[in-house]
């Protein structure tokens, strides 16, 4: 089978084992995110300038993660927090500010992002969601290649940090990846926080 035969499978199945996580771990999961955000946080390094580190998340939809209590808990420590809005096909993710009461609207694929009028803000790091994630630090996304292209071009002119965000029943053996796939830096599950090497 080719990678993206591989991807495929994996894909269907991850979508059968998130969608069979336990509704009480599922009811937990966005408290304990930002718990163990507030615990063991990453080094996220400051602007010199000392502006606010920007870091992005992305609002749930579906049977994702709810990111919800850890987006509020970043707002109330002092980081300027962005949600993603989605651009045409093959193009990098733009990112638009949020904070508690931003208006959101309807974007492409079910997603829900911050009206036109919200501020642009480039991130510093990424809170990135995903189907599978590998021991390795590399994801399996829903296969539009957004995250990958965008932190493409992040990281051609500067540090930004990946963060993959999910439940701890998404970690697998291996994830299939090509030449495009982009490695996650740390991973932040309803569990637990850890570096990959």
């Amino acid at each position: 089978m080719t990678v993206e035969e591989d991807k495929k499978a994996l894909r269907s199945a991850m979508h059968a084992r998130r969608a069979a996580v336990a509704a009480a771990d599922r009811a937990a999961a966005g408290a304990a995110l930002a718990a163990t955000w507030r615990r063991e946080q990453p080094v996220l390094t400051p602007h010199p300038d000392g502006r606010a580190t920007v870091v992005a998340g992305f609002w749930p939809m579906g049977e994702e993660i709810d990111l919800r209590p850890l987006l509020g808990a970043l707002h109330d420590d002092g980081y300027a927090v962005g949600l993603p809005v989605t651009p045409a096909a093959a193009a990098p993710l733009r990112f638009r500010q949020w904070t508690p009461g931003t208006l959101l609207v309807g974007g492409p694929f079910g997603t829900s992002e911050p009206a036109a009028a919200a501020p642009e803000v480039e991130p510093d790091a990424l809170l990135v969601p995903f189907l599978a994630v590998d021991a390795d630090g590399y994801r399996l996304g829903y296969g539009g290649g957004y995250y990958d292209r965008t932190l493409l071009e992040l990281r051609a002119r500067r540090r930004v940090i990946a963060i993959g965000v999910g439940f701890e029943a998404q970690r697998v053996d291996r994830v299939p990846r090509g030449p495009h796939d982009d490695r996650l830096d740390w991973l932040l599950t309803d569990r637990r926080l850890l570096a990959f090497a």
